[in-house]
């Protein structure tokens, strides 16, 4: 069921049973991409390679970096490593190049649904899923008396009884920094709130609106139960106050999950009532608030027809069905063959079944990402209204779509 719903939200699905030879290469290879740990798992699979010179550079700024360095000639990174949303930039600056060639002569293990096509051309190849979805403490819920919430609204309730209670004074966590990762949580609850992006068949944007309006003011609500410097907090940071202690409920990453049960950093307290749900639904709405992702990687256009080989054949070591172990296999939902779902990977099938919709793979769904990072932050701070947030978010976004040639 859940590769089924996948594959009809535009992703895809387990690679069938393949047979992977030893990974020689001949040229340069230099990735960029996210660093956490399913990432960094293909990373260190690229650098097995013999014969040629692999290098990856993991960062939490990889989407700042990853258009510039793909840019020059020749490029300083031969494959970034992207998602739904972060490869509509390298589209758009035409920084990456079609696989199919590469594909042809190299991907025979590849199955069709696993190759991001995109205008009639293999972009991308896919090799895991993700979604964002509930993340408690039984031991907490227990001591409030309440079920796992299913709701914004029921998160509410248990944060207000955790903080009356005493038992923690920041319960609630989130990847609210700003920028991308608020961006991205606005989107969710968006979404949630059955909002529509843009008008129908056009690039011009409608967010100002009653959802909207009820998005913002739900994450504002969240906020006053999150560290004041939530903020600045994103993945790593949200989940180092979930390892410390000092969080009871939040809406995280399922490959963030798996470093979550593990004790370096944390307690085994912790770790033994970490718990994991579905994605939250809110104000009364079917479709839960959250977006369905794949990750996979590309190859730089503006290398040498020798180092996109070695990076393509490099890239097809790094998600062979060996990378998969007892450490490896709960770091994501791993679209390779030989994958047992672990219980960490409940949270992103749950998303799947219950009809999570894809992040928008629009051209000019990236300038309304960044144009939500750079202009929600002063509502959350108080500084000013949702519709002012959302008026100037779309001013910004109308700039930058004009600049584009999306919008005359």
């Amino acid at each position: 069921m859940f590769l089924k719903k996948v594959a009809t939200a535009g992703a895809f699905s387990l690679m069938a049973t393949a047979s992977y030879a030893a990974c020689d290469i001949d040229g340069r290879v230099s990735i960029v991409g996210n660093e956490f740990p399913a990432i960094q798992t293909v990373g260190k699979g690229a650098q097995e390679c013999a014969g040629g010179v692999v290098k990856a550079n993991l960062t939490a700024d990889h989407q700042k970096i990853n258009v510039a360095g793909m840019q020059g000639d020749p490029a300083e990174y031969t494959s970034a490593i992207i998602a739904n949303s972060s490869i509509v930039a390298l589209m758009n600056e035409d920084v990456i190049r079609p696989l199919d060639d590469l594909v042809a002569e190299h991907g025979a293990d590849l199955k069709p649904n696993q190759m991001i096509t995109i205008d009639g051309k293999v972009m991308a190849v896919a090799f895991m899923a993700n979604a964002q979805h509930l993340v408690y403490r039984k031991d907490v819920l227990a001591e409030i008396g309440v079920e796992p919430p299913k709701t914004y609204e029921e998160l509410l309730d248990a944060a207000k009884m955790i903080k009356d209670k005493g038992i923690m004074e920041y319960p609630v966590g989130g990847a609210y920094a700003a920028g991308w990762n608020l961006a991205q949580e606005f989107t969710n609850m968006y979404i949630g709130y059955d909002g529509a992006f843009f008008k129908p068949g056009t690039a011009e944007v409608s967010i100002n609106n009653e959802s909207g309006i009820a998005a913002l003011n739900m994450m504002k609500s969240l906020s006053a139960y999150m560290n004041p410097d939530f903020l600045t907090h994103d993945s790593n940071a949200t989940s180092a106050e979930w390892k410390a202690g000092n969080v009871a409920l939040m809406n995280m990453w399922g490959s963030r999950v798996g470093p979550l049960t593990e004790t370096e950093g944390s307690t085994q307290e912790i770790v033994d009532n970490t718990a994991i749900a579905g994605p939250m639904t809110v104000g009364g709405g079917e479709t839960p608030a959250t977006t369905l992702w794949w990750d996979g990687w590309t190859v730089a256009k503006n290398v040498s027809d020798e180092d996109a080989e070695a990076t393509f054949k490099a890239m097809m070591h790094a998600i062979r069905p060996d990378i998969l172990n007892e450490e490896t296999s709960p770091q994501a939902v791993w679209l390779i063959d030989g994958y047992e779902p672990t219980d960490a990977a409940a949270g992103v099938f749950d998303a799947a079944e219950r009809g999570s919709v894809p992040y928008p793979m629009l051209p000019f769904q990236g300038l309304l990402h960044t144009a939500l990072g750079a202009e929600l932050a002063d509502f959350m701070q108080g500084k000013e209204s949702a519709e002012q947030a959302l008026a100037d978010t779309e001013a910004a976004y109308i700039a930058a779509a004009k600049e584009k040639g999306f919008l005359q």
